[in-house]
């Protein structure tokens, strides 16, 4: 018998309470730093130097971090569900948790690549620093999708949003697009689970179930709902 198609579309929230700080939070990692300095194509060409050491610490608190009880959840779903978990988050959390089936729609934290060809893309666990070059010849940048640049994996979300037999939406404002337009190619009659402390605008969409909680506790409800229901 084949699975059901669980979708899951997750933003920062998850990794929130793994204490990975987001330009959200009023104590974030970004306070002090405006996106338009370290978090464009423009703040790269001005200043490498202050990007580089933006991400390496990223990185670093990435490193340090361990899956939440949400990340574990979500992987043991693959037990009875064929989990296809879209993120917008950079760490590998879901991926330490269990999780097979990961699409990184803003990249990777742990991964480089070349300033020139996108396609040169490396593993990374320490420092990039200025200077240090890809096989081409170019200077070696984080692996992440910058305000003001296109997001390539989109065209491969869309379609695992259409195969949805059930959709979860959790630890993400939709605010940041594109990838807050991947909820509208749901298909209407699929159940949609919205887990957030503070639950996003889904008012137009339909079959919503909301959760208003921390994702650690909103998926102990939503196991709960989902083998309750039979989904």
């Amino acid at each position: 018998m084949q699975k059901p198609r669980l979708v899951v579309l997750t933003g920062a929230g998850i990794s929130a309470e793994s204490d990975i700080k987001t330009f959200r939070d009023s104590d974030g990692l970004w306070e002090g730093h405006n996106i338009e300095d370290v978090a464009t194509p423009r703040a790269w060409r001005k200043n490498p130097q202050l990007v580089l050491d933006f991400y390496n610490m990223r990185r670093r608190a990435v490193i340090e971090a361990q899956p939440n009880a949400a990340h574990i959840a979500l992987a043991s779903l693959e037990a009875d569900f064929d989990v296809h978990i879209v993120t917008q988050n950079i760490d590998d959390l879901h991926e330490r948790a269990g999780s097979t089936k990961v699409f990184h729609l803003h990249g990777e934290i742990l991964k480089m690549r070349s300033e020139r060809d996108e396609h040169l893309i490396y593993d990374i666990r320490a420092d990039i620093n200025l200077g240090d070059m890809a096989e081409d010849g170019a200077q070696l940048r984080p692996h992440i999708v910058w305000f003001e640049e296109p997001v390539p994996m989109i065209e491969q979300a869309v379609p695992i949003m259409y195969d949805a037999d059930v959709f979860l939406l959790i630890g993400t404002s939709l605010v940041v697009y594109p990838a807050a337009g991947l909820v509208d190619y749901v298909p209407d009659g699929v159940t949609k689970y919205v887990i957030d402390k503070n639950i996003p605008p889904v008012s137009r969409y339909s079959n919503v179930v909301r959760i208003e909680k921390a994702a650690t506790e909103g998926v102990k409800d939503l196991m709960q709902m989902l083998y309750e229901s039979g989904s």
